[in-house]
């Protein structure tokens, strides 16, 4: 009896989805503030429209180079990281091979398991 292949499809864009949770946050709250604010000082409605849309631009450069310089600086921090893991394997290699056994361990494998792992790294290091 044939069988349907399985497919698996996973949620990838949990990043932006989060990014865009908080900016709609942050853009709707602060507009919504600032017109209720000045709505109670200010009787025209021309002035107050104007002050919240100026916010809502203000708030979205603001919001967006937040977000590039984090996801910028994100980056930067995993390429430094992974330039020490390498030059760590190429330094102290006895040393990383632990710290990748005490990995693998977590997961469950064995020593035995581990050892062609420890021993492709140890080989193969990467510039």
């Amino acid at each position: 009896m044939p069988t349907a292949p399985h497919i698996e499809k996973h949620f990838t864009a949990g990043e932006t989805v989060r990014d865009i949770v908080i900016g709609m946050s942050d853009g709707l709250t602060v507009p919504f503030a600032l017109a209720a604010g000045i709505s109670g000082a200010v009787a025209a409605n021309d002035l107050v429209i104007t002050a919240g849309l100026a916010e809502i631009a203000a708030g979205s450069i603001a919001m967006g180079l937040g977000g590039y310089l984090a996801a910028r600086s994100d980056a930067e921090h995993y390429q430094s990281e992974k330039k020490r893991e390498y030059g760590e394997v190429k330094e102290v290699p006895k040393m990383e091979t632990e710290e990748v056994r005490g990995v693998f361990k977590d997961y469950g494998l064995t020593d035995e398991q581990i050892l062609p792992i420890t021993e492709a790294f140890r080989q193969n290091p990467k510039n």
